[in-house]
């Protein structure tokens, strides 16, 4: 577990892939608790990634600061950033996603859906292409609203699945999903002080060539 920044409020560190966000044995508080040997130490999860998502994220150390990150999540002053690699290439090189997004809860999946209706929710992010080879793009990506699965649904539904991407995709990809979670930008739950973290994806494949 590395771990970029702690303080008696907060910790930003790297998650690794397949490892659940929420309080849970084998979740990030409950790995974070090891990395400070206090198993009775305060970490709360305030934003998540899917379990097969890796990259920065923040942990809460009290339900003060919890509560004050939230309210930033809440009201559009978290920002998160990602990077991605994609099949294919997009038909601008940066623009907006708007969709229609609906969850299927037993299906534990996304679908981008063409009328609004009951559990329907708006989905927008911003992208910009970095790097592209002959059959893949790595791409840059502001989430405006923060919904379950949202860039693996919303690249997936206009052919340009993510490498390595199991549940959106059929192809057969040598390695995890490259999705990272690559920049956090909030303000201090307690001093107020504008933090900014960013990290770069491993040096393997997809992202060694991409």
């Amino acid at each position: 577990m590395e771990l970029l920044y702690k303080d008696e409020h907060i910790i930003v560190c790297i998650k690794p892939p397949r490892v659940l966000s929420t309080d849970e044995p084998g979740g990030m508080p409950d790995l974070i608790r090891q990395e400070l040997q206090d198993p009775d130490a305060d970490v709360r999860t305030v934003h998540r990634l899917d379990r097969v998502v890796s990259g920065l994220m923040v942990l809460a150390r009290s339900a003060e600061a919890a509560s004050e990150l939230s309210r930033q999540i809440r009201e559009d002053q978290f920002q998160k950033e990602y990077l991605a690699v994609v099949h294919g290439r997009p038909e601008a090189d940066c623009g907006t996603l708007t969709d229609l997004l609906l969850r299927n809860k037993q299906e534990r999946k996304t679908y981008v859906v063409s009328q609004p209706g009951k559990g329907v929710q708006e989905a927008i992010l911003n992208y910009q292409v970095v790097q592209s080879t002959q059959d893949l793009s790595r791409v840059r990506i502001e989430l405006i609203t923060g919904r379950t699965h949202q860039i693996r649904a919303q690249f997936s539904s206009r052919g340009m699945p993510l490498v390595g991407d199991r549940k959106y995709a059929t192809l057969d990809d040598p390695c995890e999903i490259a999705l990272w979670s690559c920049r956090l930008a909030f303000t201090h739950p307690a001093t107020g002080e504008p933090m900014e973290f960013a990290a770069d994806p491993p040096d393997t494949y997809p992202w060694s060539i991409c």
